[in-house]
This record gives structure tokens, C-alpha cells and sequence, in this order.
């Protein structure tokens, strides 16, 4: 699953950035990402790594994972990946996510790439993320908003 989503805030890419650069600030304006902790760092990790809690309702349905994701690529304030990285020896899905930040005038643009490459419950994940990609526009938003 390749999911993509932009938004559009008044502000400077480096405000934007500063929210989607390091994944601890995400429980603050996505709803899916209850709880962000930092992880120990493993051999190979070019980068911080974090285990992020992901929490999703559908109706009935819950479901929640946690993920140990490392940022494997930062180049402030235009672009940063974060990839699923785990310690445990065991195969694991394909997490992967992309934040690009571009800047024309007093208009800042994200772009948000997600890539899931599990067949886990796609249809209800892409249902949940669409829902969540609308919600947390407003909340991004208002943490990167002047003044």
C-alpha cells in the first residue's frame, strides 16, 4: 500500500519541518500515533530511531502496533525517511515514510509518503489513514501557525 497526502500552511519550512523531522512530535498532531518513545539505538542505524505506537478504530475494530522506526535520511528543512528497522531477528512489513517539505512565497507544502508493503488489513488501513489524513491537517496546522 503507497499512500500520499500534502498540505498546504502559511509558514516557513523550517516551522513545518520542525514538526515532521523527529518522529516524537507526531503524537501530537496525528491521532493514529498515541505514544512516541525513543529506541535504543542498533548497529546499522544511520540515524535516531523511535518506537512509534499506532492505534486505529473502525467501528468494532481495533488495532494497534508498535513499530521501531529509524530516520535513515534528513535533509533539513526539505526532506526526511523514516524506516522500519526492528531488532528482534524476525521478517517483518515494510514501513516506510517520506516527509518533503517545499516552499514558495509565505506557503509551505508537505508532502507525506507512506509505504505499508504488509496485506494486513489494507483495506481498513487505507479507510483509517484517509480519515486520519483529514483530521490531523487542521492540528498540524494550528501547531505551525504564526503568532
Amino acid at each position: 500500500m503507497d499512500l500520499s497526502a500534502t498540505l498546504d500552511a502559511e509558514c516557513t519550512p523550517e516551522a513545518l519541518f520542525e514538526w515532521v523531522g523527529s518522529l516524537d512530535t507526531y503524537d501530537r498532531w496525528l491521532e493514529i500515533v498515541p505514544r512516541t518513545e525513543p529506541a535504543p539505538a542498533a548497529p546499522g542505524d544511520p540515524g535516531p530511531a523511535w518506537f512509534v505506537t499506532l492505534r486505529g478504530r473502525l467501528g468494532p475494530l481495533a488495532r494497534s502496533k508498535r513499530l521501531r522506526m529509524v530516520r535513515t535520511s534528513e535533509t533539513a528543512p526539505e526532506r526526511v525517511v523514516f524506516e522500519r528497522r526492528e531488532t528482534d531477528g524476525r521478517e517483518h512489513s515494510a514501513w516506510g515514510l517520506t516527509a518533503s517539505v517545499t516552499s514558495d512565497g509565505p506557503t509551505s507544502t508537505l508532502t507525506m509518503d507512506l509505504h505499508y508493503g504488509g496485506s494486513l488489513w489494507v483495506p481498513l488501513l487505507d479507510r483509517l489513514l484517509t480519515s486520519e489524513i483529514e483530521a490531523s491537517r487542521e492540528r498540524l496546522r494550528a501547531l505551525v501557525a504564526p503568532g
